[in-house]
């Protein structure tokens, strides 16, 4: 089960006070939408009568109109067993006038909902929804004259504190005003169990109001953890006084996923994700703790135990730790980049230390060094405090070594080299390796000199050993234990590797690192290596990190949709077949993600003796409070799903 519901919004070209036409357009775009394989399908506000009526809601033959026009509509409801309408109409009962949301599926009104809040122009002929609030009032078969089998006596709820279930998703809803008061409907709804809020709305239209509007319902969906979708009247509606024009809106946790540009006789739709919905208030205690002042009922909507949305249609980012245009990607990379120097700032000025890195001359030790040489400048301190360190080895290639020393050189650090071959060939003689035989031993006991150096260096100039790993490193266990695994403050450790280069790139054209900036372009420019076995006869990286566990933009992928969200592997499965379709093929992101969960899992015990770094996103790895998991857990569910995909 993949968790997605689909949503519709329809802006038929209501026709003002002619309910049988308008009963004609919202079947037909009942049908429309049920094509569409939607759950549900959301019209504006008094859609059946036009919202701009007037006095003509005090007649008695638009009433008798739309008792008419409803059964119209609940028998073509009908003929779509697996889709809900919900639809705006007035409604006459005990002398008094409703503004409500008829919710209609598989041929049955399920409920009626009253607009809460009517604002002053609507008080000349509806009364609020508060008066019914509290104890529904069963309507029957016979006030609205609804067709109905022989013996068959139907109540039909009227009442604010109500909601539904479509396919699985609990529905609430609010009829515009409602979503503009000091305190919504829609977030009383949302602490009682409403996954999606549905708006029925008639805004008119002025300077400005849509932008309004849209920040309104994003915020509602961030603040309710909820999918919000919002319907208004179109541009048919009487231009008497006022223009309306047609504004629909479907938003996700604070995202807009669709919005509208035309004015009427149009239709939205699009897939949203209740999985998303379900994570976030699974870990948000206000959701698991609300208080429920009153009962609420839920009325089943539908023939279908599933919604039908299958997330084809929702927008599934490749890179999801990357925004996709480019002045959002610069303020999110420097964002990220300043928190990591805050950080490291931090403990060097509590310490009165310097900073020792060891640089490669690859994409995650340039970065920590920026960082570095970017948080002395900011302490008033020089550029030289901050002690570069390259060790070179069987695998470093000339590429890189000659990048480390002239990064180095260009950011005016103090340099210094120390070669390991020597320390680590005695190693291997001490402890019976044969350096010919290329193996885990051989490539571990190289980054374990290399930390050690590192870590001893510091001691002799008063440093920190500045960490370099990254957190897609962290994920896939692709560092070696007590060896890069280990340094005093990990500057990149809340980083995904898919993101570092977005950021370095994004940092050179700064003024402070103009002299480096050639030399940066070539640093990004480099295959990302461990290079732990020797280059190739030409001099180049032989070793090359995405042939063996796979290309990182799938590994951030499958990290965030598994640790930000808790999908299972069918879900992020799908989600990354639909992304990277392009790309892979099934069976490559089969491979790869299996990989992962295999990774994942038995590298825990590498995480959880991390040490104290940065966090810079919604997804962390750090033990001490982003991610608890016992390093011997098991992976066999998790590859079990996989292995069936």
């Amino acid at each position: 089960m993949l968790d997605f519901i689909r949503i519709a919004t329809a802006v038929p070209p209501v026709r003002v006070g002619d309910v049988a036409k308008n009963a004609q357009d919202i079947c037909a775009y009942m049908e429309k939408a049920d094509a569409e394989n939607a759950d549900i399908v959301l019209f504006p506000e008094l859609a059946l009568t036009g919202y701009t009526c007037g006095d003509l809601f005090f007649q008695d033959a638009l009433w008798n109109g739309v008792k008419e026009s409803l059964n119209k509509i609940v028998a073509c409801s009908a003929n779509h067993p697996q889709l809900t309408a919900v639809v705006g109409m007035p409604l006459r009962l005990g002398g008094k006038l409703y503004n409500c949301a008829a919710v209609i599926a598989g041929g049955i009104l399920k409920g009626l909902v009253p607009k809460t809040h009517i604002p002053g122009g609507e008080k000349r002929w509806f009364s609020s929804g508060k008066e019914v609030a509290n104890d529904f009032l069963a309507l029957t078969i016979d006030d609205l004259k609804l067709d109905a089998p022989e013996d068959t006596y139907w109540f039909i709820p009227l009442g604010t504190n109500q909601m539904f279930d479509v396919g699985g998703a609990i529905v609430g809803i609010e009829i515009c005003e409602d979503l503009m008061a000091p305190s919504p409907v829609s977030t009383d709804l949302a602490v009682k169990g409403a996954e999606v809020i549905l708006n029925l709305s008639a805004s008119p239209e002025l300077a400005g109001k849509r932008a309004y509007r849209q920040d309104l319902v994003k915020h509602q969906s961030l603040a309710c953890n909820c999918i919000y979708a919002y319907c208004s009247a179109g541009n048919t509606e009487s231009t008497a006084d006022m223009v309306y024009a047609g504004h629909s809106m479907i938003a996700e946790n604070g995202k807009m996923l669709a919005g509208s540009t035309e004015c009427t006789d149009y239709m939205l739709v699009m897939d949203c994700d209740l999985g998303k919905i379900r994570a976030d208030r699974l870990r948000n205690q206000y959701f698991q703790h609300a208080s429920t002042s009153q009962e609420i009922q839920i009325a089943w909507c539908g023939d279908a135990w599933e919604c039908r949305g299958d997330g084809s249609l929702y927008p599934v980012k490749k890179l999801p730790f990357i925004p996709s245009d480019k002045a959002s990607r610069e303020a999110r990379c420097r964002e990220i980049f300043q928190i990591q120097v805050t950080g490291l700032k931090q403990r060097l000025s509590i310490l009165n230390a310097n900073a020792v890195i060891g640089i490669s001359g690859g994409l995650d030790s340039t970065l920590a060094l920026l960082v570095a040489v970017e948080a002395m400048r900011q302490l008033g301190r020089p550029a030289s405090d901050v002690y570069g360190v390259t060790m070179p080895c069987f695998g470093t290639s000339d590429r890189t070594y000659q990048n480390a020393w002239e990064l180095m050189r260009k950011l005016g650090i103090s340099a210094k080299e120390i070669s390991i071959k020597d320390a680590v060939s005695l190693h291997f003689k001490d402890i019976g390796h044969d350096i010919n035989k290329h193996d885990g031993t051989y490539e571990n006991s190289q980054a374990r000199e290399r930390t050690q150096i590192l870590m001893d260096y510091a001691s002799v100039v008063s440093g920190i050993v500045v960490g370099t790993g990254d957190l897609s490193e962290l994920a896939l266990g692709w560092c070696t234990y007590n060896g890069d695994h280990m340094s005093m403050y990990g500057v990149n450790g809340g980083v995904p590797k898919t993101l570092i280069r977005w950021i370095i790139e994004t940092v050179a054209e700064d003024a402070a690192f103009a002299d480096a900036k050639a030399v940066l372009a070539d640093i990004l420019d480099t295959p990302i290596s461990p290079e732990l076995l020797p280059p190739d006869a030409e001099g180049k990286i032989s070793q090359q990190t995405e042939d063996l566990v796979g290309p990182y933009a799938l590994h951030d992928f499958f990290l965030y949709h598994t640790v930000r969200w808790g999908f299972a592997p069918t879900k992020v499965y799908a989600l990354a077949c639909q992304a990277f379709q392009n790309d892979f093929d099934g069976e490559t992101v089969k491979k790869w993600l299996k990989n992962f969960y295999r990774r994942f899992f038995t590298q825990q015990f590498k995480r959880n003796c991390q040490p104290d770094g940065v966090k810079v996103g919604s997804v962390g790895l750090g033990p001490r409070g982003d991610w608890a998991m016992p390093s011997d857990a098991t992976a066999r569910l998790w590859l079990e799903e996989a292995e069936s995909l």
